[in-house]
């Protein structure tokens, strides 16, 4: 009996002095991980302050605030456990660490890549709400941006999310960054008719419209024979931004080019075709 108590007092005795011996590396352990811990709290306001200003979106803003506030913390724990020499357990965690990284990298590589795109976009802000855009064969207004995708709502009145990496990695077109925009559709008209007074009435009935571009001067080219007629295309310059809007100006040039036509005994072979329309309508 005695000899179990005399090795528990002599191990107990053993760890009390191990435990006065690395006393003060306790102590600048602990100092360590206060200091560490203010630092990454303060870091987190920091740049969230700066990322607000620059991105203007608070769920990225937080995202990359609290990333870099657990890094932040992560070094701090490393440099505490190697104060306290326990080298095999910062051994454990950085290949823990990296084990679970990789696996998590593969089971949600799509979800890391559209988080990744989301914070890029909001960051480069080539849109913003309220666009009007084209990507992936769709076109419509920007209704919302988030991290993972954005929801556009399309001129049929759908809500459309499509996944951040998808528009990140694709062509886009952003038509609300376009101050000026071109009209440009194609019709045939008959071997009959007379090609000269075709282009004067094309000409004169697109200069009847009063909210054209005033610099930019209509266009009208013959491009081209077809089976039965001759190919011609009509190119007019709107202010995008202005009203009446592209929708409209199509139909007034439809209009005005048809009424002339019609009054110059000009005949159509092949309905009129406009460059996009298809996607618009």
């Amino acid at each position: 009996m005695y000899n179990w108590l005399d090795i528990i007092g002599e191990k107990l005795a053993r760890w009390w002095i191990h435990f006065i011996k690395i006393l003060p590396n306790i102590l600048l352990a602990l100092l360590v991980l206060v200091v560490f811990y203010l630092i990454a709290r303060w870091t987190r306001k920091l740049l969230f302050r700066l990322s607000i200003r620059i991105s203007g979106k608070v769920s990225v803003s937080n995202l990359f605030s609290t990333v870099t506030q657990v890094v932040i913390l992560f070094i701090g724990l490393f440099i505490v456990l190697d104060i306290l020499q326990l080298d095999k357990a910062v051994s454990s965690l950085l290949a823990g660490a990296g084990i679970i990284g990789l696996a998590l990298g593969f089971a949600f590589q799509d979800l890391s890549s559209n988080f990744i795109s989301g914070v890029f976009i909001a960051f480069k802000k080539p849109f913003e709400v309220g666009h009007t855009v084209e990507t992936n064969s769709f076109i419509g207004n920007i209704e919302e941006i988030q991290l993972r995708s954005t929801t556009i709502r399309t001129f049929s009145g759908l809500h459309l999310m499509i996944p951040n990496k998808d528009i990140f990695q694709k062509p886009m077109i952003n038509y609300s960054l376009t101050a000026d925009r071109r009209i440009e559709f194609n019709l045939a008209i008959s071997y009959t008719s007379d090609l000269t007074t075709a282009l004067d009435a094309a000409i004169a009935a697109v200069n009847t419209i009063p909210y054209l571009h005033k610099e930019r001067k209509p266009e009208v080219y013959f491009t081209g024979f077809g089976e039965n007629s001759i190919k011609m295309s009509i190119w007019v310059w709107i202010y995008n931004h202005l009203p009446p809007g592209y929708m409209v100006a199509q139909h007034d040039v439809v209009l005005s080019v048809t009424n002339a036509f019609k009054q110059n005994d000009i005949s159509l072979v092949v309905p009129i075709t406009f460059q996009g329309l298809e996607k618009i309508s």
